[in-house]
Order: C-alpha cells, then sequence, then structure tokens
C-alpha cells in the first residue's frame, strides 16, 4: 500500500473518531436488503432532522472506535454497516432509525452510543421512545402558557358576566 493511500485512510479514520466523539448519539445499523428508495427516504428524513447517515467501512470504523474509546462496539462492525451521527438533538437519530426499522424489517439495529457511552439495543430503542427536543419545549411552552390563558379566561368571564348584569339592570 502507497504511503499515499495509507495517509488518506488515516485521515478517515482521525475524521470518524472526531465524529464518534463529538456526536450525541450514535446508531450502527445493517441497511441489508433495503431498496435505493427506501435508503434515500431514511436519509431525507435523518437530513431533515439534521442528522448525518454514512456508510463506512466496516476496518476504518473498527479503527475510529478503537480510537474513541468505543472497544465494545467492534462486534457491531460486520456486515453492511451505516452510521447514523445525531450532533444537536440527541434523540433525533435514534427515533427516526427506530421507527424506520418497525415499518421495514430488513433495516437492523446493531448498536450504538449514546451520550459518550456505548448503549445496548434496549437503551437506544428506550432513547428513541423520549420526546424529541421540539416536543419538549412546545410541552413546556403549553405549561408556561397555561397559567396566562386562565387568568385571560377569568378575567373574560368576569367581565362578560358584568356586562349581562349591567345590561339586565337597564
Amino acid at each position: 500500500m502507497s504511503e499515499q493511500t495509507v495517509a488518506i485512510k488515516a485521515k478517515k479514520v482521525a475524521s470518524v473518531t472526531e465524529e464518534l466523539k463529538n456526536a450525541s448519539s450514535v446508531v450502527i445499523i445493517n441497511y441489508r436488503g433495503l431498496t435505493v428508495a427506501e435508503v434515500t427516504d431514511l436519509r431525507q428524513q435523518l437530513r431533515n432532522e439534521g442528522v448525518k447517515m454514512e456508510v463506512i467501512k466496516n476496518k476504518v470504523m473498527d479503527r475510529a472506535a478503537a480510537e474513541a474509546g468505543f472497544d465494545d462496539l467492534k462486534p457491531t462492525f460486520n456486515g453492511p454497516t451505516a452510521v447514523v451521527f445525531s450532533s444537536e438533538d440527541p434523540v433525533a437519530g435514534p427515533k427516526i432509525v427506530h421507527n424506520f426499522a418497525k415499518t421495514n424489517d430488513k433495516l437492523k439495529l446493531k448498536g450504538g452510543v449514546i451520550d459518550g457511552e456505548v448503549a445496548s439495543l434496549e437503551e437506544i430503542t428506550a432513547y428513541a421512545a423520549l420526546p424529541s427536543r421540539e416536543e419538549l419545549l412546545s410541552t413546556l411552552a403549553n405549561i408556561l402558557q397555561a397559567p396566562v390563558r386562565n387568568f385571560a379566561y377569568g378575567v373574560k368571564a368576569i367581565a362578560d358576566k358584568k356586562q349581562s348584569d349591567d345590561g339586565d339592570a337597564a
């Protein structure tokens, strides 16, 4: 192997190592049997949520996982391997992949990393069941608006009652 090829491979390993270290969640999947249209649909769903999916050679993943301190991931690097990196919302990647796997039995989850720790399939599934960041923010907004909304309804009810009482007196 030429020095140039070795340098290119070392650069790819370093790049994947950084992605593994910096991602808030990582899901390793087997995509064997998916059609091009299905993979395109999955990639589009992931991209819409700011999540990246990349097909990476198992040898590169093996070396990158070792350098990132995720040696327990090594058994997942066999067969066709794609890696889903969530950098902002740690729930987005696992949720999309898990939901896609529910409707398409060819997609198999193999393992992953959540918040810097190697996660089992059960942990990834539990994580996928959590509400997304947007859902949590929406719930928080509704909770914060409720007292103001209830106060406004109360003031309006009092005003309506007073107006009807004034109308009855005339």
